[in-house]
């Protein structure tokens, strides 16, 4: 896949809800068109797209509007079909029949000069369906050679209505006439008037083209050109091309006639002196279906014919009254030898010609020519041997496909069908499998902009993304895996591609994406912070967990309990609350009998504090005894709860 085919971002994009885009087939002025997937019918369709900038101009979008509502108006098999016309957003499109093949420009190109029979048949075909055009009151406005498809299967059709109008609105300002100046009639370069004739002109200009390999105008600015279309006159094919017939010469210089009222008032009139061309040229515009494309099967019937004068047998009374004797009868055998003579004479003859016939045919004519096989779906090995049996030669070329599998044979080059000479070589494509697509980091990405740079190559994405709460902000990607085409459903395979991968077109994607941080709910009440969890489509386990804190006051929500691997939450998981009983509480010492001292320190290693008489610091310790205290021994409270003690002498 090309680099524009890879940064465009309509490729894989799914239109109206039905059209899949598959790739890109050519770009114009005003559109550019896609081959994509009728997901409804499943059938491969063309998609016209008109260019964004031009989708906020009225003239553009009711032009391109025109376009379908011309070629729908059409039912012939020689005018490019419009199935649907529709508007995505702010995009504008036309759904047409998919053609695969090339452009009458793209053979001139190639073969740069057509034969005659090849000329005439792309004309009849091109005449037939501008016929049906004009009959419907439509003026193409835009023909040339860009616009005649020529399928693989042999189908010549008209396309590109784009320009098209009624034949009765046939003026134009000078501004307007957008067809390609090369093709421009004289009136519509000096008076901007156009109707069926302008088209038999640009016709001419065509046939023209076919016949010569050049166009019969040429110059450095548009303006140059267009003057000689006023002021010249075609020349005839025949000056630059010799083996064009005098009627093709007369049919050029007839269509491209300066005044149009000399030309053929339409198609069909063209058309039928182009069918009384092809009987006196004994040429039949018949196309093969399987052939290649652009090239038509040339039937020239011979223009020689075998004739014998036989000598007449007389009849009547003198015959019959003939005297029969010997002499007579010698008479009557030897005529008879004479005319068995004659008619083998005939035949001898006859048979001469048949074999010169089989001779030429099998020798130099189409019968020495060999059809490509359909070697579709096959191995390499498996084509070159049915090649080589038609004494063909097989060159192995390679080629990526989303369709074939690897290893297979996707088409060939002569296609099949194709009549070709002995020992030619005929390019074999074979299927590399998928390409491969190669994605940078996704991470911190928006969803979006994921899923359109998977499907921008080929690599499709689950409708449904799993999220998770996380420290990313809500709506990015935290995860993105690949499932290589045809692995199995449970994960094994699936390549991580966070950080960016390289995988193959055809595969699919799966991708993780925030909700955002877990709201904080620490220090909160029980019951709002299970109402705030479970609105967040968590399930709060019940009952909660209870714990002593220091810091947080009984009742309040210490910390919530997730996964026990510590992953990311998602809707549907169970957390659990940790909620505070208030601070822990600790046994008091026992410190009856200690010296205060004694107490004091027992205290303070407890975590407790003493209040008593303080006159009795002045006592040596000794003298000290404590008798009793409160709270009592063993009673369970705070740490730095004061212990009130009472303080005597010791005996």
């Amino acid at each position: 896949m090309s680099t524009s085919q890879q940064t465009d971002p309509l490729i894989g994009r799914l239109v109206d809800g039905r059209y899949r885009v598959r790739a890109r087939i050519a770009r114009g002025g005003m559109a550019t068109v896609y081959v994509a997937t009728d997901l409804r019918l499943e059938r491969r369709i063309a998609l016209k797209v008109m260019h964004g900038h031009l989708s906020d101009d009225t003239v553009f979008q009711s032009r391109f509007i025109q376009e379908a509502r011309a070629a729908a108006r059409l039912a012939d098999p020689n005018v490019v079909n419009v199935f649907d016309q529709g508007q995505d957003g702010d995009m504008a499109y036309l759904v047409m029949e998919y053609l695969p093949g090339i452009t009458l420009r793209e053979l001139l190109r190639e073969q740069r000069r057509l034969t005659v029979p090849q000329a005439v048949s792309i004309l009849d075909a091109v005449l037939s369906g501008l016929a049906a055009a004009h009959k419907a009151g439509i003026v193409h406005r835009d023909v040339k050679p860009e616009n005649v498809l020529l399928a693989e299967d042999g189908r010549i059709k008209i396309g590109d209505f784009g320009l098209a109008r009624a034949t009765t609105a046939n003026t134009a300002s000078g501004a307007q006439l957008l067809g390609t100046i090369a093709y421009l009639a004289p009136e519509l370069v000096t008076r901007g008037t156009a109707d069926a004739r302008s088209d038999i002109y640009a016709i001419g200009i065509m046939l023209y083209e076919m016949l010569t390999g050049e166009q019969p105008y040429k110059g450095e600015q548009p303006m140059q050109i267009a003057f000689q279309h006023a002021t010249d006159s075609v020349p005839r094919p025949s000056v630059k091309n010799p083996g064009v017939p005098e009627q093709l010469d007369e049919l050029v210089l007839w269509a491209t006639e300066k005044s149009p009222d000399e030309r053929p008032i339409d198609a069909r009139e063209m058309l039928q002196r182009l069918r009384d061309i092809e009987r006196e040229l004994g040429i039949s515009p018949t196309v093969t279906r399987t052939g290649p494309i652009g090239v038509v099967r040339n039937e020239v019937t011979p223009t020689g014919e075998l004739t014998a004068v036989l000598p007449s047998v007389a009849t009547g009374p003198t015959a019959a009254m003939e005297e029969v004797d010997n002499a007579g009868r010698l008479r009557r055998a030897t005529q008879r030898r004479r005319s068995r003579g004659a008619w083998l004479i005939v035949l001898v003859l006859l048979l001469a010609a048949l074999a010169g016939g089989l001779g030429w045919w099998f020798g130099s004519g189409p019968g020495s020519l060999v059809a490509v096989a359909d070697v579709t779906g096959k191995s390499f090995e498996e084509a070159a041997a049915i090649f080589e049996e038609d004494s063909l030669i097989a060159v192995q070329q390679g080629e990526n496909s989303l369709e074939v599998a690897a290893g297979q044979v996707i088409r060939t080059n002569p296609p099949q069908g194709t009549r070709v000479e002995k020992s030619s070589e005929i390019n074999v494509f074979v299927s590399l499998g998928p390409a491969e697509a190669t994605f940078t980091a996704f991470a911190g990405m928006s969803e979006d902009d994921a899923r359109a740079t998977f499907t921008g190559q080929s690599v499709s994405v689950a409708d449904d993304s799993a999220t998770f709460f996380t420290d990313a902000p809500a709506g990015t990607v935290v995860g993105a895996f690949v499932r290589p085409a045809g692995a199995p459903d449970d994960g094994s395979q699936d390549v991580p591609c966070i950080d960016g991968c390289t995988v193959h077109q055809g595969d699919s994607a799966w991708l993780q994406v925030s909700l955002g941080p877990l709201p904080d709910v620490a220090g909160e009440s029980e019951g709002k912070a299970r109402s705030t969890l479970e609105g967040l489509g968590l399930t709060v386990a019940d009952p909660s967990q209870t714990e002593a804190s220091d810091s947080v006051d009984e009742g309040r929500v210490i910390r919530v309990i997730g996964k026990e691997d510590g992953g990311w939450l998602a809707p549907g998981d169970t957390v659990t609350l940790v909620v505070s009983t208030g601070p822990p509480l600790f046994a008091i010492p026992d410190l009856v009998g200690m010296t205060l001292a004694e107490a004091r320190q027992a205290a303070t290693d407890a975590g407790f504090t003493i209040d008593y008489d303080d006159r009795w610091d002045a006592f040596p310790d000794p003298f000290t005894q404590v008798e009793s205290q409160k709270p009592d021994a063993e009673d369970l409270e705070p740490r730095g709860t004061v212990i009130s003690l009472r303080i005597a002498a010791a005996l």
